[in-house]
Protein backbone atom coordinates (compact mmCIF):
# COMPACT_ATOMS: atom_id res chain seq x y z
CA UNK A 1 0.00 0.00 0.00
CA UNK A 2 2.98 2.31 0.46
CA UNK A 3 4.09 4.65 -2.28
CA UNK A 4 0.77 6.10 -3.39
CA UNK A 5 0.25 9.86 -3.38
CA UNK A 6 -3.34 9.53 -2.18
CA UNK A 7 -5.69 6.83 -0.93
CA UNK A 8 -9.37 6.09 -1.28
CA UNK A 9 -10.74 5.88 2.24
CA UNK A 10 -14.14 4.68 3.45
CA UNK A 11 -15.56 5.30 6.91
CA UNK A 12 -18.38 2.96 7.96
CA UNK A 13 -20.40 4.38 10.85
CA UNK A 14 -19.57 7.91 9.74
CA UNK A 15 -22.46 9.58 11.57
CA UNK A 16 -21.60 8.12 14.99
CA UNK A 17 -19.47 9.81 17.62
CA UNK A 18 -16.32 7.82 16.78
CA UNK A 19 -16.97 7.86 13.03
CA UNK A 20 -17.18 11.65 13.00
CA UNK A 21 -13.94 11.84 14.94
CA UNK A 22 -12.31 9.51 12.44
CA UNK A 23 -13.18 12.00 9.71
CA UNK A 24 -11.95 14.91 11.84
CA UNK A 25 -8.70 13.07 12.59
CA UNK A 26 -8.08 12.27 8.93
CA UNK A 27 -8.24 16.01 8.30
CA UNK A 28 -6.32 17.08 11.41
CA UNK A 29 -3.45 14.67 10.72
CA UNK A 30 -3.49 15.54 7.02
CA UNK A 31 -3.87 11.92 5.94
CA UNK A 32 -3.46 11.70 2.12
CA UNK A 33 -7.11 11.13 1.28
CA UNK A 34 -7.83 11.26 -2.44
CA UNK A 35 -11.45 10.15 -2.10
CA UNK A 36 -13.50 9.94 1.08
CA UNK A 37 -16.51 7.64 1.07
CA UNK A 38 -18.79 8.00 4.11
CA UNK A 39 -21.05 5.03 4.86
CA UNK A 40 -23.75 4.23 7.39
CA UNK A 41 -27.06 2.44 7.76
CA UNK A 42 -29.93 3.44 5.45
CA UNK A 43 -31.56 5.53 8.21
CA UNK A 44 -28.45 7.74 8.37
CA UNK A 45 -27.96 8.02 4.61
CA UNK A 46 -28.28 11.54 3.28
CA UNK A 47 -26.71 13.23 6.29
CA UNK A 48 -23.58 15.25 5.66
CA UNK A 49 -20.26 15.34 7.50
CA UNK A 50 -17.72 18.17 6.99
CA UNK A 51 -14.30 17.34 5.57
CA UNK A 52 -11.73 19.84 4.29
CA UNK A 53 -14.32 22.56 3.92
CA UNK A 54 -16.81 20.40 2.05
CA UNK A 55 -20.02 18.71 3.16
CA UNK A 56 -19.65 15.03 2.28
CA UNK A 57 -22.91 13.12 1.91
CA UNK A 58 -23.28 9.83 3.77
CA UNK A 59 -24.27 6.83 1.66
CA UNK A 60 -26.08 3.68 2.72
CA UNK A 61 -23.63 0.79 2.85
CA UNK A 62 -24.13 -1.94 0.24
CA UNK A 63 -22.23 -4.67 -1.59
CA UNK A 64 -20.49 -2.16 -3.86
CA UNK A 65 -19.61 0.46 -1.24
CA UNK A 66 -15.99 -0.69 -0.97
CA UNK A 67 -15.22 -1.07 -4.68
CA UNK A 68 -11.88 0.63 -5.32
CA UNK A 69 -11.34 1.51 -1.65
CA UNK A 70 -7.82 1.21 -0.23
CA UNK A 71 -8.59 1.67 3.49
CA UNK A 72 -11.89 1.08 5.28
CA UNK A 73 -12.29 2.46 8.79
CA UNK A 74 -15.10 0.72 10.67
CA UNK A 75 -16.91 2.05 13.74
CA UNK A 76 -20.42 0.70 13.56
CA UNK A 77 -20.61 -2.18 16.06
CA UNK A 78 -19.52 -5.79 16.07
CA UNK A 79 -22.50 -7.14 14.13
CA UNK A 80 -22.02 -4.64 11.34
CA UNK A 81 -18.30 -5.41 11.18
CA UNK A 82 -18.93 -9.14 10.93
CA UNK A 83 -21.27 -8.49 8.01
CA UNK A 84 -19.31 -5.90 6.04
CA UNK A 85 -15.62 -6.42 6.82
CA UNK A 86 -15.40 -9.57 4.63
CA UNK A 87 -17.12 -7.65 1.83
CA UNK A 88 -14.59 -4.83 2.10
CA UNK A 89 -11.65 -7.25 2.12
CA UNK A 90 -12.98 -9.07 -0.95
CA UNK A 91 -13.16 -5.67 -2.65
CA UNK A 92 -9.45 -5.15 -1.99
CA UNK A 93 -9.60 -2.84 1.03
CA UNK A 94 -7.70 -3.17 4.29
CA UNK A 95 -10.16 -2.87 7.18
CA UNK A 96 -9.26 -1.16 10.45
CA UNK A 97 -12.09 -2.21 12.75
CA UNK A 98 -12.96 -0.37 15.95
CA UNK A 99 -15.47 -2.96 17.17
CA UNK A 100 -14.88 -6.02 19.33
CA UNK A 101 -15.71 -8.38 16.46
CA UNK A 102 -12.19 -9.48 15.52
CA UNK A 103 -9.95 -8.40 18.41
CA UNK A 104 -9.27 -11.83 19.81
CA UNK A 105 -9.07 -13.69 16.49
CA UNK A 106 -5.63 -15.27 16.22
CA UNK A 107 -5.16 -14.21 12.61
CA UNK A 108 -6.18 -10.58 13.24
CA UNK A 109 -3.54 -8.23 14.69
CA UNK A 110 -4.63 -6.04 17.60
CA UNK A 111 -2.59 -2.87 17.26
CA UNK A 112 -1.53 0.16 19.25
CA UNK A 113 1.13 1.89 17.13
CA UNK A 114 3.21 3.05 20.13
CA UNK A 115 3.26 -0.50 21.50
CA UNK A 116 3.28 -3.12 18.74
CA UNK A 117 3.48 -1.39 15.33
CA UNK A 118 5.06 -4.42 13.66
CA UNK A 119 1.88 -6.42 14.25
CA UNK A 120 -0.03 -4.24 11.78
CA UNK A 121 1.90 -5.76 8.88
CA UNK A 122 0.83 -9.29 9.73
CA UNK A 123 -2.76 -8.62 8.72
CA UNK A 124 -4.80 -10.70 6.32
CA UNK A 125 -7.10 -7.85 5.39
CA UNK A 126 -8.41 -6.90 8.84
CA UNK A 127 -6.65 -5.05 11.67
CA UNK A 128 -8.43 -4.62 15.00
CA UNK A 129 -8.45 -1.41 17.01
CA UNK A 130 -8.37 -2.31 20.73
CA UNK A 131 -10.88 -1.31 23.36
CA UNK A 132 -10.50 2.29 24.53
CA UNK A 133 -9.56 1.49 28.12
CA UNK A 134 -7.02 -1.11 26.95
CA UNK A 135 -5.26 1.30 24.58
CA UNK A 136 -4.28 3.85 27.20
CA UNK A 137 -3.31 1.12 29.67
CA UNK A 138 -0.86 -0.59 27.32
CA UNK A 139 0.64 2.71 26.15
CA UNK A 140 1.55 3.36 29.79
CA UNK A 141 2.69 -0.22 30.46
CA UNK A 142 4.87 -0.80 27.39
CA UNK A 143 7.86 1.30 28.60
CA UNK A 144 7.74 -0.59 31.91
CA UNK A 145 7.90 -4.12 30.48
CA UNK A 146 11.71 -3.96 30.78
CA UNK A 147 11.36 -4.12 34.58
CA UNK A 148 9.48 -7.42 34.46
CA UNK A 149 5.76 -6.83 34.96
CA UNK A 150 4.12 -9.58 37.01
CA UNK A 151 0.73 -8.19 37.98
CA UNK A 152 -1.43 -5.21 37.04
CA UNK A 153 -4.41 -3.98 39.03
CA UNK A 154 -6.53 -1.41 37.25
CA UNK A 155 -9.68 0.46 38.25
CA UNK A 156 -11.18 2.53 35.46
CA UNK A 157 -13.27 5.70 35.66
CA UNK A 158 -14.95 5.70 32.28
CA UNK A 159 -16.78 8.55 30.56
CA UNK A 160 -20.34 8.07 29.35
CA UNK A 161 -19.28 8.77 25.74
CA UNK A 162 -17.96 5.22 25.79
CA UNK A 163 -21.62 4.22 25.52
CA UNK A 164 -22.26 6.48 22.52
CA UNK A 165 -23.80 9.87 21.81
CA UNK A 166 -27.16 8.86 23.27
CA UNK A 167 -25.49 8.39 26.65
CA UNK A 168 -23.84 11.81 26.43
CA UNK A 169 -27.20 13.41 25.64
CA UNK A 170 -28.84 11.47 28.46
CA UNK A 171 -26.31 12.63 31.04
CA UNK A 172 -26.75 16.25 29.97
CA UNK A 173 -30.53 15.88 30.31
CA UNK A 174 -30.13 14.34 33.76
CA UNK A 175 -27.90 17.17 34.94
CA UNK A 176 -30.34 19.77 33.62
CA UNK A 177 -33.29 18.01 35.25
CA UNK A 178 -31.45 17.66 38.54
CA UNK A 179 -30.59 21.36 38.58
CA UNK A 180 -34.17 22.44 37.90
CA UNK A 181 -35.69 20.06 40.44
CA UNK A 182 -37.42 17.94 37.81
CA UNK A 183 -37.76 14.16 37.97
CA UNK A 184 -34.60 12.54 36.61
CA UNK A 185 -35.13 9.85 33.98
CA UNK A 186 -32.30 7.80 32.55
CA UNK A 187 -31.32 5.45 29.76
CA UNK A 188 -28.34 3.89 31.51
CA UNK A 189 -28.92 0.11 31.63
CA UNK A 190 -27.34 -2.03 34.29
CA UNK A 191 -28.04 -5.63 35.27
CA UNK A 192 -31.04 -6.12 32.98
CA UNK A 193 -33.12 -4.29 30.42
CA UNK A 194 -35.64 -3.43 33.14
CA UNK A 195 -33.15 -1.77 35.49
CA UNK A 196 -31.92 1.83 35.14
CA UNK A 197 -29.79 3.93 37.46
CA UNK A 198 -29.24 7.68 37.20
CA UNK A 199 -25.78 8.69 36.00
CA UNK A 200 -25.67 12.36 36.99
CA UNK A 201 -23.76 12.87 40.28
CA UNK A 202 -23.44 9.11 40.55
CA UNK A 203 -20.88 6.32 40.04
CA UNK A 204 -21.87 2.95 38.59
CA UNK A 205 -19.54 -0.06 39.10
CA UNK A 206 -20.56 -1.58 35.78
CA UNK A 207 -19.35 -1.08 32.21
CA UNK A 208 -20.97 -3.50 29.76
CA UNK A 209 -22.69 -6.73 30.81
CA UNK A 210 -21.59 -9.29 33.38
CA UNK A 211 -20.13 -12.44 31.89
CA UNK A 212 -18.44 -14.74 34.41
CA UNK A 213 -17.01 -14.81 37.93
CA UNK A 214 -18.66 -11.45 38.63
CA UNK A 215 -16.64 -9.60 35.97
CA UNK A 216 -17.99 -7.60 33.03
CA UNK A 217 -17.10 -7.83 29.34
CA UNK A 218 -15.28 -4.50 29.63
CA UNK A 219 -13.13 -5.85 32.46
CA UNK A 220 -12.27 -9.01 30.58
CA UNK A 221 -11.25 -6.93 27.55
CA UNK A 222 -8.63 -5.27 29.75
CA UNK A 223 -7.28 -8.71 30.65
CA UNK A 224 -7.33 -10.45 27.29
CA UNK A 225 -6.45 -7.56 25.00
CA UNK A 226 -3.53 -6.39 27.15
CA UNK A 227 -2.04 -9.87 27.07
CA UNK A 228 -2.32 -10.05 23.28
CA UNK A 229 -0.95 -6.57 22.54
CA UNK A 230 1.98 -6.81 24.96
CA UNK A 231 2.62 -10.44 23.97
CA UNK A 232 2.52 -11.44 27.63
CA UNK A 233 0.02 -14.33 27.59
CA UNK A 234 0.38 -15.00 31.31
CA UNK A 235 0.18 -11.41 32.49
CA UNK A 236 -2.02 -11.16 35.58
CA UNK A 237 -4.53 -8.30 35.26
CA UNK A 238 -7.09 -7.59 37.98
CA UNK A 239 -9.69 -5.15 36.61
CA UNK A 240 -12.64 -3.13 37.89
CA UNK A 241 -14.43 -0.94 35.32
CA UNK A 242 -16.56 1.93 36.61
CA UNK A 243 -18.79 4.43 34.77
CA UNK A 244 -18.57 8.03 36.03
CA UNK A 245 -20.53 11.18 35.10
CA UNK A 246 -17.81 12.54 32.79
CA UNK A 247 -18.54 13.28 29.14
CA UNK A 248 -15.17 12.55 27.53
CA UNK A 249 -11.97 10.97 28.79
CA UNK A 250 -11.29 7.70 30.59
CA UNK A 251 -9.15 7.61 33.73
CA UNK A 252 -7.42 4.60 35.27
CA UNK A 253 -5.84 4.00 38.64
CA UNK A 254 -3.13 1.44 37.95
CA UNK A 255 -0.79 -0.50 40.22
CA UNK A 256 2.02 -2.45 38.60
CA UNK A 257 3.91 -5.16 40.47
CA UNK A 258 7.34 -5.98 39.07
CA UNK A 259 9.62 -8.97 39.49
CA UNK A 260 12.17 -6.72 41.19
CA UNK A 261 12.16 -3.60 43.36
CA UNK A 262 11.36 -0.58 41.18
CA UNK A 263 11.40 3.03 42.37
CA UNK A 264 8.98 5.73 41.18
CA UNK A 265 11.91 7.62 39.62
CA UNK A 266 12.69 4.56 37.50
CA UNK A 267 9.11 4.59 36.24
CA UNK A 268 9.21 8.33 35.55
CA UNK A 269 12.41 8.03 33.55
CA UNK A 270 11.00 5.14 31.53
CA UNK A 271 7.78 7.02 30.76
CA UNK A 272 9.28 10.43 30.09
CA UNK A 273 9.52 10.75 26.32
CA UNK A 274 8.03 7.31 25.67
CA UNK A 275 5.94 7.13 22.47
CA UNK A 276 2.47 8.55 23.01
CA UNK A 277 3.03 9.31 26.71
CA UNK A 278 2.76 12.75 28.26
CA UNK A 279 4.14 12.81 31.79
CA UNK A 280 2.22 15.06 34.24
CA UNK A 281 3.64 14.30 37.64
CA UNK A 282 4.07 17.21 40.03
CA UNK A 283 1.06 16.61 42.29
CA UNK A 284 2.02 19.09 45.02
CA UNK A 285 1.66 21.79 42.36
CA UNK A 286 -1.62 20.38 41.08
CA UNK A 287 0.02 18.82 38.03
CA UNK A 288 -1.53 15.43 37.32
CA UNK A 289 -3.74 13.91 34.62
CA UNK A 290 -7.50 14.39 34.48
CA UNK A 291 -10.06 14.04 31.68
CA UNK A 292 -10.34 17.73 30.86
CA UNK A 293 -6.62 18.01 30.12
CA UNK A 294 -6.72 14.95 27.85
CA UNK A 295 -9.82 15.97 25.89
CA UNK A 296 -9.16 16.60 22.22
CA UNK A 297 -5.69 15.03 22.18
CA UNK A 298 -4.18 11.76 21.05
CA UNK A 299 -1.80 11.46 23.98
CA UNK A 300 -1.89 9.22 27.04
CA UNK A 301 -1.28 11.24 30.21
CA UNK A 302 0.43 9.62 33.21
CA UNK A 303 0.98 11.00 36.72
CA UNK A 304 0.52 10.42 40.46
CA UNK A 305 3.46 8.01 40.24
CA UNK A 306 4.24 6.68 43.69
CA UNK A 307 5.57 3.66 45.56
CA UNK A 308 3.15 1.26 47.13
CA UNK A 309 3.14 1.79 50.89
CA UNK A 310 3.97 -1.84 51.67
CA UNK A 311 5.67 -3.32 48.62
CA UNK A 312 8.90 -2.10 46.99
CA UNK A 313 8.03 -4.14 43.89
CA UNK A 314 4.81 -2.16 43.24
CA UNK A 315 4.33 1.33 41.80
CA UNK A 316 1.03 3.18 41.40
CA UNK A 317 0.11 5.65 38.66
CA UNK A 318 -2.90 7.47 37.19
CA UNK A 319 -3.51 7.18 33.44
CA UNK A 320 -5.88 9.33 31.36
CA UNK A 321 -6.74 9.59 27.65
CA UNK A 322 -9.53 10.84 25.40
CA UNK A 323 -11.57 7.69 24.85
CA UNK A 324 -12.97 8.78 21.48
CA UNK A 325 -9.60 9.88 20.12
CA UNK A 326 -6.64 7.86 21.41
CA UNK A 327 -9.14 5.28 22.61
CA UNK A 328 -10.69 4.92 19.16
CA UNK A 329 -10.45 7.28 16.16
CA UNK A 330 -6.91 8.59 16.66
CA UNK A 331 -5.48 5.12 17.16
CA UNK A 332 -7.24 3.90 14.00
CA UNK A 333 -5.76 6.69 11.89
CA UNK A 334 -2.32 6.01 13.38
CA UNK A 335 -2.68 2.40 12.20
CA UNK A 336 -3.58 3.68 8.73
CA UNK A 337 -0.47 5.86 8.80
CA UNK A 338 1.66 2.83 9.60
CA UNK A 339 0.30 1.05 6.56
CA UNK A 340 1.06 3.90 4.17
CA UNK A 341 4.49 4.64 5.64
CA UNK A 342 3.75 7.93 7.42
CA UNK A 343 4.89 8.97 10.90
CA UNK A 344 2.37 8.11 13.63
CA UNK A 345 3.80 10.53 16.20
Amino acid sequence: MRGQDTYRVAVLGATGAVGRRMVETLEKRNFPVGELRLLASPKSAGQTVPFRGQAVTVQAVDEHSFDGVDLALFSAGAGTSLTWAPVAVRSGAVVIDNSSAYRMHDEVPLVVPEVNPEAAFRHQGIIANPNCSTIQLVVALKPLVRFGIEHVSVATYQAVSGMGQKAVDALLREIAAFGSGEEVTTVFPVASADVRHPMAFNVLPQCDVFVEHGYTKEEMKLVNESRKILELPNLQVSPTAVRVPVLYGHSESVSVRFSQPVAPDDVRKALDGAPGVRLMDDPTQGVYPHPRVAAGTGDTFVGRIRQDLWDSHTVWMFVVADNLLKGAAWNAIQIAELLVGRSTS
